[in-house]
């Protein structure tokens, strides 16, 4: 394990007044990106049985084509954001994302043809990039320590609601199909096939402007400020957060771990040794979180609930389920990353989940149909929405230093998005070359994996404040 003093003192120890309407409101509207980042990435999964007919998509490459185009715009966003933003600021790109948000989700609704469906979605994937990148990173550098973990849990808590908003209004969109109809015989000419798959996407957009407008009204983050010399600016938004004494003695933290670095970043800093153990730990943390295969079933649920035995009607509403559950698990998360700790829920949610895919493989394997493969695939989860979907955000977005946080992050990201691709790519093939009881065993092997890697090397940081992290960790 990456050492980490217990014993070091927490600069927060003493009580600031903290105004937390304020830290709150300036959270949600990060977090916003979130709520963008899991509808625009979950909307498709209730649109695919509709647009494949549409397009007439026959063969496995171009169905995971179609699923997977979003996630190499969100390599590439979250690639070039870390380094645009540690220049730029945080604020800027987020104004950004929101604003191909926008346009991305106009352009995939209207879309003739497959290709222009393509390319609307590789944008749509940038913002994704961009979104899933910095909200939680602005959040952790906006945020108290004493709330920071379930601050920026609240960011995966709007991922969940925008993914259960996606769900429910496909649910909506999609007229009821007789019953016992499968996608083979969905009608060319029927409203879902020519009309319902364009709304999905289209209704996208409102959530978008309002992400967009808010990011107006949300400071720059005061990190940031002060990496660029800007500590007069960094102040103002402090003492909104905490009070003029909180402002003073958190920029001269700040500054303490800045020294002969002010506006300056130097990418070969990820090569020092302390700082790539620190980096590895996050890349590796964040392509597990991908490879742990919760993803196949967001992304590929109709096709998972297809094969337990329901009908297209069906598999919407079970879809919509699974993101109810994502955003009461969500809730859980939060209530706990500051008291249990990250190692804790990242530990349980491991473990959990290789122990739920073993039994889920056995249902599928056994042929079992109706209620019991879904009741494990919502536990699958359940357990991944408390665990390793908001609390691998939280530790990405602490465990590296104020003087190269976004680059550092953004290399994670990209790891986390590339893990993605290659999940949502090669799925189609696994499942038809092993079949989808032993695609679960799989993941049940990935998960014991991460369980192990997680034990040995992933530190508590709950209760510090970035600088304490950095001290600890890096310098």
């Amino acid at each position: 394990m990456i050492p980490i003093s217990s014993a070091s003192q927490n600069s927060e120890v003493r009580e600031w007044p903290f105004h937390r309407a304020y830290i709150f409101s300036i959270s949600m509207i990060a977090a916003l990106g979130g709520l963008m980042f899991g509808y625009d990435w979950v909307v498709i999964g209730g649109a695919e049985l509709f647009y494949e007919k549409f397009f007439t998509l026959t063969t496995a490459w171009q169905v995971g084509w179609a699923m997977s185009s979003a996630l190499i715009g969100a390599l590439f966003g979250a690639m070039f954001s870390g380094g645009l933003s540690d220049k730029y600021g945080r604020k800027p790109l987020l104004l950004f994302s929101g604003f191909l948000f926008v346009v991305t989700s106009i352009g995939t609704g209207l879309a003739a043809n497959f290709s222009l469906f393509i390319a609307s979605r590789l944008l749509g994937g940038v913002a994704i990039g961009i979104a899933s990148n910095l909200s939680p990173l602005y959040i952790a550098e906006i945020a108290p320590a004493s709330m920071r973990g379930r601050l920026v849990a609240l960011n995966q808590l709007a991922i969940a609601f925008g993914v259960v908003a996606a769900q429910v209004a496909n649910w909506a969109i999609a007229k009821p199909m007789p019953l016992g109809t499968t996608i083979a015989q969905l009608p060319l000419d029927s409203w879902n096939v020519q009309i319902a798959w364009r709304w999905m996407f289209g209704v996208t957009a409102l959530p978008a402007i309002v992400f967009f407008i808010a990011m107006f009204f949300a400071p720059e983050s005061p990190r940031w400020l002060t990496k660029k010399g800007r500590s007069g600016r960094a102040r103002d938004v402090l003492g909104k957060i905490g009070g003029s004494a909180y402002a003073e003695y958190s920029v001269k933290d700040i500054e303490a771990t800045l020294v002969n670095e002010i506006d300056r970043v130097d990418l070969r800093e990820l090569l020092d040794p302390k700082m790539f153990k620190v980096l590895l730990v996050g890349v590796v943390l964040a392509v597990f979180q991908q490879w742990c295969g919760i993803n196949v079933i967001f992304q590929y649920g109709s096709l998972i609930f297809s094969e337990a035995g329901y009908a297209v009607s069906d598999i919407l509403f079970n879809i919509v389920i699974t993101g109810v559950v994502g955003v009461l698990m969500a809730v859980v998360a939060i209530a706990t990353v500051d008291r249990w700790g990250r190692r804790t829920l990242m530990l349980s949610g491991a473990l959990g989940l290789a122990v739920i895919y073993l039994f889920t493989g056995w249902a599928y394997h056994a042929g079992l149909k109706g209620i019991v493969p879904v009741a494990l695939v919502v536990a699958a989860i359940a357990c991944y929405c408390y665990s390793l979907a908001p609390v691998t955000w939280v530790i990405l977005s602490e465990i590296f230093p104020n003087r190269i946080r976004g680059a550092a992050m953004s290399v994670s990201v990209v790891a986390l998005w590339l893990g993605n691709f290659l999940l949502s790519q090669t799925f189609p093939k696994m499942r038809q070359g092993l079949g989808l009881a032993n695609c679960f065993w799989v993941y049940a092997i990935i998960c014991l994996g991460g369980f192990l890697f997680i034990w040995k090397f992933l530190p508590e940081t709950k209760g510090k404040t970035l600088e304490q992290i950095e001290r600890e960790l890096v310098d």
